[in-house]
């Protein structure tokens, strides 16, 4: 059989007309029309963005404030102007790269995995930088009772996050729960430059930076988890 036959047989197949009875048409539309009704658009993107910004911001200074202010007192001015700035800075691109990743077909800027690798850097450079005190006195209970606070702070941070992005749809359950994991975890480090007066290097550097890739991995395997039972009980995730 030559080429030219085959793409005649093809053509004529396309040409055939496939009928389908009116009757089942008409059966699919009535199940389906039933389910269907008109979505409130979401916000504006910036709107979203700002929204999740005041939530980290409020979880964290209520947090500072209920436990004491002895961190940000015992600072000095240029440690309060540089390490405030960075924190707010970083959590403005965390609250979008958390956005976006429950927003389909958004833009996407930094895979939340970089963002959470570069921010960590980051704060570890500023720490190691403006903190010169390296002793590592009982470094393992403060480390502890300091990430343990991080931890717990983070919790209200995140269900104040999803009450706003609930209504998104996570096409990557993983790295949306990496990305709101990371914004969470960033809350407690902010409660944590608030509130604790160890001004150690080792400890700032390791313990308070610390609770943002806890809560990133807490965040990532909680919701991979959760989208495969949905998917394997034959539920779609929905937000």
């Amino acid at each position: 059989m030559r080429d030219r036959e085959i793409d005649e047989i093809l053509k004529q197949a396309v040409r055939t007309p496939h009928d389908v009875d009116p009757a089942l048409l008409d059966r699919i539309a009535g199940s389906i029309a039933p389910s269907l009704s008109p979505v409130r658009p979401l916000p504006p993107a910036r709107v979203l963005a700002g929204g999740l910004f005041l939530i980290c911001v409020a979880v964290a200074t209520s947090g500072g404030a209920l436990l004491g202010m002895h961190g940000i007192q015992r600072m000095s001015v240029l440690e309060r102007a540089l390490i405030f700035p960075a924190l707010g800075v970083f959590l403005s691109l965390v609250a979008t790269a958390c956005l976006a990743e429950v927003i389909p077909g958004s833009q996407r800027r930094a895979a939340p995995g970089l963002l959470l690798a570069a921010g960590s850097v980051g704060l570890i450079t500023v720490f190691g930088v403006l903190f010169r005190d390296y002793r590592t006195e009982r470094f393992v209970p403060q480390g502890i009772a300091c990430l343990t606070a991080g931890l717990g702070l983070a919790i209200p941070a995140a269900l104040g996050s999803w009450l706003l992005l609930r209504r998104g749809f996570a096409v990557n359950p993983a790295a949306a729960g990496l990305a709101a994991g990371t914004l969470a975890g960033l809350a407690g480090v902010i409660m944590l430059e608030l509130h604790c007066r160890n001004f150690e290097a080792p400890h700032v550097m390791l313990w308070h930076t610390a609770v943002m890739p806890v809560s990133a991995a807490a965040g990532a395997l909680l919701a991979g988890r959760l989208a495969d039972s949905l998917w394997s009980a034959g539920r779609p995730l929905r937000h």
